[in-house]
């Protein structure tokens, strides 16, 4: 996890909802459904919490264009400088020097995102700096928790074999979930799932949720809950 979505996709997801309803879904509500591991598309998320609160659903084209709205405040294909929706209030979590120190211990990294290819890129490439950084986006394999995204990165990366360990890094139940069918597809590689709690979670007020989101991201099957996403460099699997 690279960044706060809490104030970006979270709350598009809430105003797109609530655009169809006049219902605004809490940020608990969300972190319940997220932990069913079976929506980290928030298109669909939008939809099924719409579902649940009795609402006729929309054409779901439909509800995209509602949702990027939002989100992107602009055509998602044009000038990022022109866009004003929430993708503008999205903080990063680590830095440029946090690839660096990856590459510097011989590591290879990759990112398995749901976001939309633009999102994605303009995170990667305009704000943190990195150059054609390796990249699965939403629409270049299924949706998690099918792991052909994640399988088709680590072979692109150069994994084969037990020996090459794979670890990914995510804060949903479907990112766990993606880790597990990934060691079903190929039990010959070696996969290791590390979770971490979104910031929304990180607060001390938010200490009890934090805790049972913790314990579900666990029954899930993580082999590490990390405290956050800057944690890993001190994770034993990424030591020099």
């Amino acid at each position: 996890m690279i960044r706060d979505v809490a104030g970006s996709y979270r709350r598009a997801l809430q105003c797109t909802v609530q655009h169809y309803c006049g219902w605004q879904p809490s940020s608990a509500e969300i972190d319940a459904l997220k932990a069913e591991g079976s929506w980290n598309n928030d298109w669909d998320a939008s939809l099924e919490l719409l579902r649940r609160h009795g609402t006729d659903l929309p054409d779901r084209a439909a509800l995209i264009d509602v949702f990027s709205a939002f989100y992107f405040g602009g055509d998602p294909e044009g000038d990022p400088s022109q866009w004003t929706g929430f993708i503008g209030d999205e903080p990063l979590l680590v830095d440029a020097s946090f690839f660096a120190t990856l590459t510097q211990r011989k590591l290879r990294w990759g990112f398995v995102s749901g976001a939309e290819p633009p999102s994605a890129r303009f995170v990667l490439e305009q704000r943190l700096g990195l150059v054609d950084p390796p990249l699965i986006a939403m629409g270049d394999a299924p949706d998690k928790p099918d792991p052909k995204g994640l399988i088709h990165l680590a072979k692109a990366l150069g994994a084969e074999g037990k020996e090459a360990q794979v670890a990914y890094l995510g804060d949903t139940v479907a990112d766990v979930h993606t880790v597990m069918k990934a060691r079903e597809s190929w039990p010959e590689q070696t996969f290791i799932s590390l979770a971490v709690v979104p910031p929304h979670l990180q607060t001390a007020e938010q200490a009890p949720a934090r805790r049972i989101y913790e314990q579900r991201l666990q029954e899930a099957g993580a082999d590490r809950v990390l405290r956050n996403t800057a944690a890993v460099l001190s994770w034993e699997g990424a030591a020099a």
